[in-house]
C-alpha cells in the first residue's frame, strides 16, 4: 500500500482552482520531486496536502485512509510534516525553544536534532531573529522532524542560500531519505539539484501533471524538463 495517494485532486483558493485533477501516489522511504515555474501550483499541492486550502473534489489517502476532510492538525498527528518556504520561525524564541514547541513523542527529540545539525546546538540560546538564513533553515527542518513526522514537504528549502549550505543541507537531506527512512516530497526550482535527491518527479503547469517519470531519467532528459521550468 502506498504511504500517499491522490486521486483527481482539485483544490484552491475561495472560488479559485489552481490544482485540477492531479494524481499521484508515493510509496515509503520514497522522494518525489515537484518542479515548474512560478505560479504553476506546487506550493498550493504542498498546502493541499496538510489540509491548508479549499478542497474541491477528489480523495487524498494516507496509507490507503481517506484524510481528504481531516485537519491540519490531525494531519500532523498521522505523520505528515511540512517545512514552508516561509521558514516561519518564532523570532522571540530561542532555537531550543523554537525545536521544543514542535516536540511529539518519537525517535526525534532535541539531542537527535542536534546531532543532525550541530550549528543548532551551537545557537540554542540565540533568538530565532539572530540566525543566517542557513541557520534558520536548519531550524525549520529540526522543529518539523521534532514532530516526528514520516514524511517531510519541503518548499523551496535551498531559496537564498550560499552554495556551500545548500551543499550541507543537500547532503542532511539525502541522509535522511537513505539512512532515516524518510519519504520527501521537494518543491525546488533548482531542477537538478531535486532530481539527484528523489526517485521520481513530476512538471506541473497550470496546476495539472504535464511530465512525470523516474527523476534518473528525467535528469537525463534535463532539456525536457528546463522547458517547462523557464522563465
Amino acid at each position: 500500500m502506498p504511504l500517499l495517494e491522490i486521486h483527481n485532486l482539485t483544490a484552491g483558493y475561495g472560488d479559485s482552482v489552481v490544482i485540477d485533477d492531479l494524481s499521484l501516489s508515493l510509496d515509503e522511504n520514497m522522494g518525489l520531486a515537484v518542479l515548474g515555474r512560478n505560479g504553476v501550483g506546487k506550493t498550493t499541492l504542498m498546502l493541499s496536502l496538510i489540509g491548508h486550502t479549499r478542497h474541491r473534489g477528489g480523495r487524498i489517502l494516507w496509507r490507503g485512509e481517506d484524510i481528504s476532510s481531516r485537519p491540519a492538525v490531525a494531519r500532523s498527528q498521522l505523520g505528515i510534516g511540512w517545512v514552508p518556504q516561509e521558514r516561519n520561525i518564532f523570532p522571540s524564541l530561542t532555537v531550543e525553544e523554537n525545536l521544543r514547541v514542535a516536540a511529539a513523542p518519537g525517535r526525534y527529540d532535541l539531542a537527535r536534532v542536534y546531532g543532525l545539525f550541530p550549528r543548532l546546538r551551537e545557537r540554542r540560546r540565540n533568538m530565532g531573529d539572530k540566525l543566517s538564513g542557513g541557520e534558520q533553515q536548519m531550524l525549520a527542518i529540526g522543529r518539523t522532524l521534532m514532530t516526528n513526522p514520516r514524511i517531510l514537504l519541503l518548499d523551496e528549502p535551498f531559496e537564498g542560500l550560499a552554495p556551500v549550505i545548500v551543499e550541507e543541507l543537500e547532503a542532511t537531506i539525502g541522509r535522511l531519505r537513505r539512512e532515516e527512512g524518510f519519504a520527501t516530497i521537494l518543491v525546488e526550482q533548482r531542477a537538478e539539484d531535486a532530481l539527484r535527491l528523489s526517485d521520481d518527479a513530476i512538471v506541473l503547469d497550470r496546476g495539472r501533471i504535464v511530465e512525470s517519470g523516474p527523476a534518473a531519467c528525467l535528469l537525463d532528459d534535463i532539456s525536457t524538463v528546463q522547458k517547462w521550468i523557464s522563465v
